[in-house]
């Protein structure tokens, strides 16, 4: 799912997007309040609740086109914010400079 989240600060979700959220909110809103207590009987039809599954299922095809179009990755794991983080960013330039420092080293030492 394409939410909040998974977008940068610094990418505005696009009108389809937008859309296909508010859709998805719509839908699980029907779920929910339609949902009978168990043993009572749904108010929705079979065929309607599976029309509900299949418009749930394209809403998230869709959402991984266009996360995928726009380079977001939705494999993401929700974290507590005082979760520690797994994983660093490491700025390029260190690398390249770490590499340049032990290719120096090696021909100093030879």
């Amino acid at each position: 799912m394409i939410c909040s989240q998974t977008m940068s600060n610094a990418q505005k979700p696009s009108k389809e997007q937008r859309i296909l959220l508010t859709m998805r909110k719509v839908l699980a809103s029907v779920v929910r309040e339609t949902t009978p207590s168990p043993g009572m009987k749904h108010s929705l039809s079979e065929s309607t609740r599976e029309d509900i599954r299949m418009c749930f299922s394209l809403i998230s095809a869709r959402e991984r086109e266009l996360a995928e179009k726009s380079g977001i990755e939705l494999n993401m794991r929700p974290r507590f914010t005082d979760e520690p983080a797994t994983s660093s960013v490491v700025p390029i330039d260190t690398l390249r400079r770490t590499q340049t420092n032990k290719q120096s080293d090696n021909e100093n030492n030879e």
